[in-house]
């Protein structure tokens, strides 16, 4: 059953919702709702991995959610209804003859219509949610913040992507901005927005199969930990050109790798508790999914 308001159950629910710019393409929605959460309590919107597997992501934020009473909505973009990269983690922009595809159907605004969804069912009366996007939901994360309106968000973090789009105008994206019909305004409320990049320092594979492997990846280093730094410096560097604000920061997480559940620990107690735990408190015995 489809729907543009979501009352989801305590504990764990999958929720139906249908994009209104997306009716062909359902959504699922995997939900934490704590016991204890009250509706100005924090809400978490996560994006999953390569794997479309919102349900794993949404319970490693359960410790989390139970310990800080965060409700947790995890939009699930299964492979059937939104196939390879272009279809995610480059959020629907080109379509497949190559031409620009009305700005509201853009994949990076479904998380704000969720979280108003979340609103409109009466479970939080928060004005805004946090975003944690992992590997190919970090991508995502971060191209969100790039093309789309900051306000549904106090904090964003983007974990581990496998490669980024860069902040300038002069290369087309999913490189960069350009060929989006953006200007330098867009440019600025990206340089100005605190967005924490999370970079595992053992997530340093160069033959991972799901490493993104382009020209233009590998311009950006030979794993996802370099190229964080890279993404960074050049942020950085073309903010001070531009005598921009720039308040982006790039967090190191010691000891973890490509783990998706031991980030998703780091992430919440940056947000939640102030820190970032030592590598034997974030990962787990099981390697986490991507």
């Amino acid at each position: 059953m489809s729907t543009t308001t979501l009352t989801p159950e305590i504990g764990r629910s999958t929720l139906a919702y249908l994009d209104p710019f997306h009716p062909d393409r359902p959504i699922e929605v995997n939900v934490y709702r704590p016991e204890s959460h009250g509706p100005d309590d924090p809400v978490v919107i996560v994006q999953h991995g390569m794997l479309r597997n919102g349900d794993e992501y949404r319970d490693f934020w359960i410790p989390a959610a139970e310990k800080h009473r965060i409700l947790i909505a995890a939009p699930t973009f299964s492979d059937k209804h939104f196939p390879n990269a272009e279809s995610y983690n480059n959020g629907l922009i080109i379509d497949d003859a190559g031409a620009l595809r009305p700005f509201e159907k853009w994949l990076y605004s479904v998380p704000a219509r969720v979280f108003a969804a979340l609103q409109k069912g009466g479970v939080t009366r928060r004005a805004k949610a946090r975003l944690y996007g992992h590997s190919a939901g970090g991508q995502f994360s971060h191209r969100l913040l790039a093309t789309q309106d900051h306000g549904p968000f106090e904090a964003v973090v983007a974990a581990n992507p496998g490669w980024y789009t860069l902040p300038t105008l002069q290369r087309n994206f999913p490189e960069g901005l350009g060929g989006l019909g953006l200007d330098e305004s867009a440019l600025s409320r990206w340089f100005a927005y605190p967005m924490h990049i999370f970079a595992g320092d053992q997530d340093i594979s160069t033959d991972d199969p799901n490493l993104p492997a382009q020209r233009e990846a590998l311009d950006q280093g030979p794993h996802r930990y370099g190229r964080a730094h890279f993404v960074y410096d050049f942020a950085r560097h073309e903010a001070e050109r531009l005598e921009l604000p720039f308040n982006w920061k790039l967090i190191r997480v010691e000891g973890v790798g490509h783990d998706g559940a031991a980030m998703s620990r780091a992430a919440a107690a940056y947000w939640f508790e102030g820190r970032i735990p030592p590598a034997e408190e974030l990962v787990s015995v099981e390697a986490g999914a991507l």
